[in-house]
């Protein structure tokens, strides 16, 4: 996804200050923005009923290049209203985000179990399970069904339910990503622990041998290098090489710890046969759990056919005819299913089979599909939920999208089970992703606003999120952008009192 950035603040010339509403186009009954008509229509006899009629029915039959709106007040809107201190607000809302309160509860727990062990001490196979049962937990929360049941379950609960209740459970968008992160740290931690006693075990004549040691030695050594590359700046600046340490080391991983639960119950099977040894140990179900977890969705690797159309030369939409996904869904294809993926957001219409997903711009590999998109691709899986499918849990809610990523909001616009209000800005929206997927977003959504920044330049969006807030009436804020201006955005809100929510980036 390729988007502009958005600088802190903006001025604005005289040029901004009336805009056409393909630039920006707004509808709302409490708005401070009006709307204007072009001086010749303007001008027509308001005591001549037919001549009125007549403008009516033009005003309604105009494109929405022949209309403008005012943004005279825009600019001077205050919005210095911030609810708490600046340590306090940054504590809360920047280091101490949900995804890392997840991750900081399961390996706090982790480790105050891990204290307790180490004064107390525990033999070799249960440092070993509890070290697997919290891999088991890491890959099990973001197998595509677990997810899907996640949201499936806690966004349904119906609007009536007070507004804290259901910010609580917007919080499952982060859940899978922080538990996933917490319980892998803390797995390799156990394992440490496992490696010290399984060495000194060894070395005073104990039942483990040294296969099983060398084992455990080199899962240790890939997981301590999985999570180096998983650190967010080093992820963010390598992402490439991140997936494929992730994925094939990952798998050299699950090989390995097949291999040490076979060697370790064999060390300390005592009379008992290997094959008894193995069906009664639980760490030896929970890797047959986790296996298929991962395994899974490799299963339902196909090749589709797409039927593509390119909007622009930045921008594709292919089309898929095989599902119907929930909106906030996103989808993973590949030219090469054993190298790159990448996700896109789902985006289908009520009453329409299949659906669509829309590339912009934003490397070699979307340049290569815009270039030549293709009739066939590679699919993984199936359609996994996301951050916006916490959006109808409200019942008012300003949607924010820049460029592509309008992708995971259209879905919503079309569906209408919440009263949205809709903010899309991007360079050249029209020219860029087309006037059919514009004209069907201002048909399902009238109020919605299209901010051309290529024409009107860079707003101050968390001035213009907040008077949107403001005005709609809004219960919280959801945006699809870049991590810089997304994170700007919801602590904008957040800082303010606003619910707000995007993604967060975790894989």
């Amino acid at each position: 996804m390729s988007q502009s950035s958005v600088q802190d603040s903006a001025t604005f010339n005289e040029k901004d200050v009336l805009a056409k509403p393909a630039d920006v186009h707004m509808v709302s009954a409490k708005s401070s923005i009006t709307f204007e008509l072009e001086p010749a229509a303007a001008a027509l006899p308001k005591d001549d009923l037919a001549a009125s009629e007549s403008l009516e029915e033009k005003e309604s039959s105009l494109s929405l290049d022949e209309k403008a709106i005012s943004w005279e007040d825009f600019r001077n809107d205050d919005y210095s209203d911030k609810k708490q201190g600046r340590l306090a607000r940054n504590l809360r809302f920047q280091i101490f985000n949900i995804y890392r309160r997840l991750f900081s509860v399961v390996f706090i727990a982790n480790m105050a179990i891990f204290i307790a062990f180490c004064v107390r001490g525990a033999s070799v196979p249960k440092l070993g399970e509890i070290a697997i049962a919290n891999l088991f937990v890491a890959i099990l929360c973001r197998q595509d069904y677990v997810i899907n049941a996640l949201f499936l379950i806690l966004c349904a609960a119906p609007k009536s339910w007070p507004l804290w209740v259901r910010l609580k459970l917007c919080r499952v968008y982060s859940l899978p990503g922080g538990t996933h992160s917490g319980s892998a740290v803390s797995g390799t931690v156990w394992l440490i622990l496992f490696v010290g006693q399984a060495t000194r075990d060894f070395v005073d004549g104990g039942e483990v041998s040294a296969a099983t040691l060398g084992v455990t030695y080199s899962i240790l050594l890939l997981l301590l290098v999985i999570i180096l590359f998983a650190y967010p700046s080093l992820r963010s600046k390598r992402h490439d090489t991140f997936e494929y340490f992730h994925r094939f080391m990952g798998w050299t991983v699950v090989a390995l710890v097949w291999a040490q639960v076979i060697l370790l119950n064999n060390d300390y099977k005592g009379t008992q046969s290997l094959a008894r040894a193995l069906r009664t140990n639980p760490t030896f179900w929970l890797v047959v759990v986790l296996t298929a977890s991962i395994a899974l969705p490799w299963t339902r690797l196909r090749k589709e056919t797409v039927r593509s159309e390119v909007l622009s030369n930045h921008a594709l939409r292919l089309y898929f005819d095989y599902d119907e996904p929930v909106p906030g869904s996103f989808v993973r294809i590949s030219n090469d299913p054993l190298l790159d993926w990448h996700s896109f957001a789902t985006i289908s219409e009520p009453g329409k089979k299949g659906f669509s997903v829309v590339i912009s711009r934003a490397g070699d590999w979307t340049s290569a599909m815009i270039a030549s998109p293709p009739p066939q691709i590679w699919v993984k899986g199936i359609p996994v939920t996301g951050v916006m499918r916490i959006v109808p849990l409200f019942r008012r809610v300003v949607v924010v999208a820049t460029g592509s990523g309008i992708g995971p909001c259209a879905p919503h616009v079309f569906a209408k089970r919440s009263a949205i209000q809709l903010l899309w800005s991007a360079p050249n929206v029209r020219e860029t992703f087309g006037d059919k997927l514009v004209d069907s977003l201002l048909e399902a959504s009238p109020n919605a606003v299209i901010y051309d920044t290529r024409k009107n330049g860079k707003p101050d969006m968390v001035k213009l999120v907040a008077r949107m807030v403001k005005e709609f009436e809004a219960e919280a804020v959801c945006i699809i952008s870049n991590p810089s201006l997304t994170r700007k955005v919801v602590y904008g809100m957040m800082s303010r009192g606003v619910p707000a929510f995007g993604a967060i980036w975790d894989s």
